[in-house]
């Protein structure tokens, strides 16, 4: 039975297919316009112009008719070989080209099951053997390319599979917190038929506290003015009602005072960097989140026990 959660995932993965397509179009037809006016070798210009015409027409052809995932493993197979010429155009001047091959395990991991990450790999190191042997056996008369020319399309090349495994891993992580988002709520439906000690629960409870911390840290989401919990549950892509009950699980009395503990330590940590002869309170208790002093002065006290004139006094002292 097809759920949800299938349903999402299903969607961000034919998402990640679509805009695959863009960004691959953009880079072959980049590199069939470099091999046409900057490094004439007419044979690679038309192989590229011919690939990117193929992935397109294939892929608006079939976007709608087969599942995701036949065409990612048509995909993976197809493009090995396709790449198996360029690897062996470029075979004596670098070895770059097999930066082609780097995305496709990773691709298999966003995909697939583990299993397929390990085949895929198999698969793209044979591909790389059978150019070596073949490199080896035969002479083949490839058109000859310049150092300066190899520079170029190396560093291009590196940057445009930079790009790739960038989008992966955003897909990637995407249908991570769908995962997550969905793990919480079986979890939560499960407690409400069947309750389970708070020891069983408490592994997850971490789990989740865990990620939040680390959104809330990485993104420095607190030195919002305007930031609440349903500014975080749009970032996480999980209910506001799970992140509640997880900072609660950890010690906190509610969403708020979390928040301002986040806030109470960037305020110490900038008061500990600057000088306040050169920067002014007002521009610390902004940058940390606070809309005005007469807040920031009674959190600063409840959290701390002290003032914030009182804490500034002790940091001169030492």
């Amino acid at each position: 039975m097809t759920t949800e959660k299938d349903i999402k995932i299903e969607q961000y993965k034919r998402q990640l297919v679509y805009y695959y397509n863009i960004l691959m179009s953009v880079i072959l037809a980049l590199f069939g316009l470099i091999f046409t006016f900057i490094i004439p070798d007419k044979i690679m210009a038309w192989y590229l112009f011919g690939g990117l015409f193929l992935m397109v027409y294939t892929y608006l052809i079939v976007r709608k008719t087969y599942s995701v995932n036949v065409m990612v493993h048509s995909y993976i197979i197809i493009a090995t070989l396709y790449n198996f010429y360029i690897m062996l155009a470029f075979w004596n001047n670098s070895i770059a080209s097999f930066v082609w091959l780097i995305p496709i395990p990773l691709a298999a991991y966003v995909f697939f099951q583990r299993k397929y990450v390990f085949i895929y790999s198999i698969y793209v190191l044979l591909n790389i053997i059978a150019g070596y042997l073949i490199s080896k056996s035969f002479s083949f008369k490839f058109p000859i390319h310049q150092p300066e020319d190899v520079r170029i399309t190396d560093t291009i090349l590196m940057i445009s599979n930079v790009a790739v495994i960038a989008l992966l891993l955003y897909f990637k992580d995407k249908i991570k917190r769908v995962e997550i988002y969905h793990e919480i709520e079986e979890k939560a439906q499960s407690t409400a038929i069947q309750p389970v000690p708070t020891a069983d629960k408490a592994p997850f409870a971490d789990e989740l506290f865990d990620k939040i911390e680390s959104v809330m840290r990485e993104k420095q989401l607190y030195k919002d003015v305007n930031f609440n919990i349903s500014k975080l549950s749009t970032e996480m892509e999980i209910n506001s009602s799970y992140i509640s009950k997880s900072i609660r699980a950890k010690g906190y009395p509610n969403f708020n005072n979390y928040l301002n503990m986040h806030r109470i330590e960037c305020v110490k940590k900038l008061l500990n960097e600057n000088d306040l002869e050169k920067v002014t309170l007002m521009y610390i208790y902004t940058e940390a989140g606070f809309s005005n002093q007469s807040t920031f002065n009674r959190v600063f006290k409840q959290m701390e026990n002290i003032t914030p004139s009182e804490y500034i006094s002790s940091l001169q002292l030492h």
